[in-house]
């Protein structure tokens, strides 16, 4: 057998055990992520549902906008982001540094079925809603995005900015 084959294999057996147990970019995904522990990014950290200091309501259609395409928000902060859906094509919503969703974005679009299930993103059929717990406890600006593929380049895409919290007791402040 030879080394390329053998190499091919692996790779086939890797994304076969992959695919049952990872969620495409479609309507199947449910984003739990109960199972593993929160890992942290550079734009924040999975937020516990009993921590949410406030709602914000993100909606998305099939012009291609999320509205609002900005939020400001302060450091260490856990927003519940529910994401609604009010067009009728399937759209999502990434976290991210404008840097890798770009990068994922060229991704998808070379490999539109990629599976993946991170928790800082959510797929969101048409005419429904999806909610995303988030931490924002790195301060600076990061971005979210749409990241199926012709929806990134069309300008589906947002910003966030955490401004730098000053107290060290930024729970007293609710």
């Amino acid at each position: 057998m030879s080394k390329h084959f053998a190499l091919s294999l692996i790779a086939a057996a890797v994304l076969a055990t992959s695919s049952l147990t990872g969620h495409a970019h479609g309507p199947s995904s449910d984003n739990d992520h109960s199972a593993s522990p929160p890992e942290q990014q550079a734009w924040g950290i999975l937020g516990d549902e009993s921590a949410v200091d406030r709602e914000v309501d993100i909606r998305m259609d099939d012009t291609m906008r999320f509205y609002p395409d900005h939020l400001d928000v302060e450091e260490g902060e856990t927003l519940r982001l529910v994401i609604h859906n009010d067009g009728q094509l399937l759209h999502e919503l990434v976290l991210g540094t404008p840097e890798e969703l770009a990068e994922h974005a060229a991704l998808m679009a070379r490999f539109p079925n990629m599976e993946h299930d991170d928790p800082w993103m959510v797929h969101v059929d048409p005419g429904q809603a999806q909610d995303l717990i988030w931490t924002f406890n790195r301060a600076g600006r990061f971005d979210f995005a749409c990241l199926l593929p012709g929806h990134f380049e069309a300008g589906m895409q947002g910003s966030v900015t955490i401004a730098a919290d000053d107290d060290s007791s930024h729970a007293s402040h609710h």
